[in-house]
């Protein structure tokens, strides 16, 4: 880390467990300055945001017509995924919901994709990964000893997204991301997963075998899709009132969806690296960034997510099975996930990446589309 000495904002929970964080006179963090600087662009604001809706559904059934589908949305059977397509469908659009299968659902998130799919009338199709080769690419980021243990997935995810646009000549992925609860999140806590010189990186030094059908997604491919194809990535959950526990009450009473247990549990790995892995090897509490994104939105008081925040976000119990599970999903010994948690922490920068070439290649791009009013969603 950067910082000698421990310190935490004034205004929201962010701390020095993020090695880049910066803080001012006020001993206020720049990642809560940054939010409420971009949240104007960004956050619902009312008939704005209605009309901006309006404008997006109507061009995404123009450009649908004569086709299956108007758009995509990947469904992992979370909250956000599944309310988007809900949003998405009470707009009149036809969705093709696409599910990434990595092996790792909790029956929960499965029941919880074939609810919405069946109760929404939406068509969906899953793209299945080899799992000899995951099990492969996840056991090399773990070795790596890097807080993007998540990275395998996260760049797998739009790879079967664009996949399936393609193929049925779809120009418009939905996604759940939003700025409402995700508006904070430090690099230094899940770096650029489009980074395929990071990525190559750890390959090289960790994997074990070859990887032929592993699905990357990086600058070229995006830059592929979007200026060659046409396809584009919408945020349609910016441009709605949304808060997620309402959304989550909604779900359950008149979806069917059920709960699955914390934030990203929908994976049972995914729910593993955030509560225990991150916080027991980095000190990193991902609840410290929701709840930091809802004090700067007014849904949370500073107080209680410090109270929230002073219990650890797994029980102890739980994560015992979830070791023997996950070690023997993966195909290794208790013995070795142990190993590998206390391995020394490592960051982005102690590997080769691009992110100088990539923050040039990305801002580029804004300029010369930042009045395309679709392209800044």
């Amino acid at each position: 880390m950067n910082n000698d000495q421990y310190q935490i904002c004034t205004h929201c929970v962010m701390d020095t467990t993020d090695p880049g964080i910066q803080f001012d006179e006020n001993g206020e963090c720049n990642l809560c300055t940054d939010f409420r600087e971009n949240r104007e662009k960004h956050n619902y604001q009312g008939e704005t945001s209605k009309k901006q809706l309006d404008e997006l559904i109507a061009q995404i059934k123009k450009d649908g017509k004569g086709k299956e589908y108007d758009c995509i949305i990947g469904l992992s059977g979370g909250i956000d995924s599944s309310y988007v397509a809900y949003i998405a469908k009470q707009n009149g659009l036809r969705i093709l919901g696409v599910h990434l299968d990595n092996g790792w659902n909790s029956e929960e998130a499965v029941q919880n994709i074939k609810n919405i799919a069946k109760k929404l009338e939406i068509d969906y199709e899953s793209y299945v990964l080899n799992w000899a080769e995951f099990k492969d690419v996840q056991l090399a980021f773990l070795k790596a000893s890097v807080p993007e243990a998540e990275t395998p997935t996260d760049i797998a995810i739009p790879a079967a997204t664009h996949h399936f646009a393609k193929k049925y000549g779809v120009k418009y992925i939905i996604s759940g991301g939003n700025f409402a609860t995700e508006g904070i999140l430090p690099k230094y806590w899940h770096y650029n997963a489009k980074d395929l010189t990071y990525f190559n990186a750890i390959k090289k030094k960790f994997a074990t075998r070859k990887w032929s059908t592993f699905p990357t997604f990086g600058y070229k491919s995006e830059m592929y899709y979007k200026l060659v194809k046409g396809i584009k990535m919408v945020y349609i959950l910016n441009l709605v009132p949304y808060a997620k526990d309402e959304a989550m009450d909604f779900l359950k009473t008149e979806l069917g969806w059920k709960y699955y247990g914390g934030k990203h549990y929908e994976s049972k790995y995914t729910g593993f690296i955030q509560s225990y892995y991150l916080y027991e090897k980095f000190g990193i509490d991902y609840r410290r960034a929701t709840l930091a994104t809802q004090i700067c939105t007014g849904e949370v008081k500073r107080d209680d997510a410090l109270e929230i925040l002073s219990t650890k976000p797994y029980t102890d119990e739980k994560v015992k099975e979830e070791k023997v599970y996950i070690a023997k999903k993966l195909g290794v010994t208790l013995d070795e996930i142990e190993q590998i948690i206390e391995l020394p922490p490592k960051w982005y920068t102690d590997y080769p990446n691009d992110e100088k070439k990539l923050a040039y290649i990305y801002d580029t791009y804004r300029k010369i589309f930042k009045k395309d009013k679709l392209a800044n969603f």
